[in-house]
């Protein structure tokens, strides 16, 4: 009986999300190739595993036993990569890593360098995959490792199954236009609050970037005015420069794009974290410690990430100009 890794993840995740959409959606897969990784199962088992009972799906006695089983042999799967590369005796091993836009610009080229030159043995395979979505890329089995996000005011859902190893931490300041920057010597810093009036360039709400940026602005008392939606920060950062609104910035966003913009410190801490998400057994193998040691390195503030512009550290700008 062959009882295939990506079918058995599918069945774990009809445990957690109940319906076939929300497992399809945590997995990224369509909620058809879910219906057929549990139909596969089931013709390999030669029992029902999964039942309709109304809009939810439950697992039957046997869809139960074998989802216990599942999440030991997925395990003793990862347990045993990570024992055969800590066998070697030197750190070596093929990693699928999953990276987002600004990551793979920023900090996936001199990590890998690093990587590459303390451990020539490790191979890394890059893919890119939506920053929401890194930790189930990771969950799913996908990739190993992943680049995400993480943010005190929108949190990344947390289930146990994958460990979030934080790189970093940034503090947002606000991105305006260079043409429209605050006037040396006018209060500092700048309230979220009474920037929430200006046009802003954010992400969707239903995004975790967008999501924590709003809720952010709320507590302060304001609702930022968004007149443009848009998840590509580079893109974002260039409608700032052309003086079509402001957005958050950190000091790896301004890395992207610096010209045109300037970056003026609000009074609120709003902080976002750079994690790793990684399954918990993969954790052990030599080769996923010594990518994020690596990954860990480059992130450091003063090693390669960079600081936000003189113009914020130094505390000159402020309160904004009000926008045509």
């Amino acid at each position: 009986m062959e009882l295939p890794g990506v079918q058995l993840r599918t069945l774990l995740e009809l445990t957690r999300s109940r319906t076939m959409t929300a497992a399809a959606v945590a997995l990224g897969y369509t909620p058809g190739a879910v219906s057929q990784h549990v139909a596969a199962l089931e013709r390999a088992t030669g029992t029902e595993l999964v039942r309709r009972a109304g809009r939810r799906m439950e697992l039957t006695d046997a869809g139960q036993t074998l989802a216990e089983h599942a999440e030991r042999i997925l395990g003793a799967q990862a347990e045993a990569v990570a024992a055969l590369e800590r066998s070697r005796g030197k750190v070596a091993g093929r990693l699928r890593l999953g990276v987002f836009g600004t990551a793979a610009a920023m900090l996936l080229p001199p990590a890998l360098r690093r990587l590459a030159a303390q451990h020539p043995a490790v191979r890394v395979v890059g893919r890119e995959v939506d920053v929401d979505q890194a930790y189930g890329e990771v969950r799913a089995g996908r990739v190993d490792v992943a680049l995400g996000l993480d943010y005190p005011d929108a949190p990344l859902d947390r289930d146990g199954a994958v460990e979030l190893v934080r790189l970093r931490s940034e503090r947002f300041s606000l991105a305006v236009p260079a043409g429209r920057a605050p006037r040396e010597g006018e209060r500092l810093p700048l309230t979220l609050a009474g920037a929430a009036g200006h046009d802003w360039i954010l992400p969707p709400a239903d995004s975790y970037y967008g999501r924590a940026i709003r809720t952010a602005c709320r507590r302060a008392g304001g609702e930022p005015r968004v007149v443009h939606e848009v998840t590509d920060t580079a893109t974002s950062l260039a409608m700032v420069g052309a003086g079509l609104g402001v957005a958050p910035l950190t000091a790896l966003m301004l890395r992207l794009r610096s010209e045109g913009i300037v970056a003026v410190p609000l009074r609120e801490t709003v902080e976002r974290h750079i994690v790793v998400a990684v399954g918990a057994a993969a954790r052990g193998r030599p080769s996923v410690t010594a990518l994020i040691a690596a990954l860990r390195a480059e992130a450091e503030p003063g090693t390669g990430a960079g600081n936000v512009t003189r113009r914020s550290q130094t505390g000159r700008s402020a309160a904004l100009r009000s926008q045509a």
